[in-house]
């Protein structure tokens, strides 16, 4: 294993463990906020990353892309179980439980960005490691955020929609969910790979979330005066 490889999951790999297990621990503190202690009493409740991580999404899909050299990384967490007969108004508490997730990611964005002005005083070469690792937290932070906010069921974004949307409409599009994972591979792989054999642009994922994404992170940067 080369030492160019080995850098880059040693920056990789520590920013995406703690965005996803504070991802999934924000969803469990929010839900015992509002009264489901499930979370708590299965243990999830907690910022030890080992559990929160999926042997699948957490360590095998993102090494072998990593592995691969591929120019994205794709992973997922564990889901903080929520049961929403203990919540006392389940549609609107489940929002809230919902936008925990992406909100906390942005919050570490921030602070990474924040601590960027002190990683550059340390001495070479753990300045350049701290400055590279605080710069993919940015980015893994910022786009966890966006792509989670999609509204799809399961992601947060899709149980915000079911939260706000009508009753009539709400519950047919909750059964959406079991196709959830489905849908997103279409959008995110299958649709960009026919697009480009059609001669079409059809890399919706770029829009909806690249895009957004460089306008927050260009924000926080400014907000921190960070560049």
């Amino acid at each position: 294993m080369s030492a160019d490889l080995l850098y880059n999951i040693a920056v990789w790999a520590v920013p995406v463990l703690v965005a996803i297990t504070f991802h999934e621990a924000a969803h469990g503190f929010m839900a015992r906020r509002f009264g489901d202690d499930t979370a708590y009493r299965l243990g999830r409740l907690t910022f030890n990353p080992v559990k929160h991580m999926s042997p699948t999404g957490t360590v095998l899909v993102p090494g072998m892309l990593l592995l691969a050299q591929a120019p994205f990384l794709l992973g997922w967490a564990k889901p903080v179980p929520v049961n929403p007969n203990r919540l006392a108004a389940p549609r609107r508490d489940m929002i809230w439980i919902a936008l925990a997730g992406p909100g906390i990611n942005l919050v570490l964005a921030v602070v990474s960005a924040i601590l960027g002005h002190l990683a550059v005083l340390l001495p070479d070469p753990a300045a350049t490691w701290a400055v590279d690792l605080l710069r993919r937290s940015i980015l893994i932070n910022v786009i966890l955020a966006v792509f989670n906010m999609i509204p799809i069921p399961p992601l947060d974004g899709g149980r915000v929609a079911v939260g706000l949307l009508p009753l009539r409409l709400a519950v047919p599009f909750a059964r959406l969910e079991r196709y959830g994972f489905f849908i997103l591979i279409g959008v995110v792989l299958v649709l960009p790979l026919v697009g480009r054999y059609a001669g079409l642009d059809l890399d919706i994922f770029s829009t909806i979330v690249l895009e957004p994404a460089r306008f927050l992170i260009g924000l926080i940067m400014w907000m921190t005066g960070y560049f």
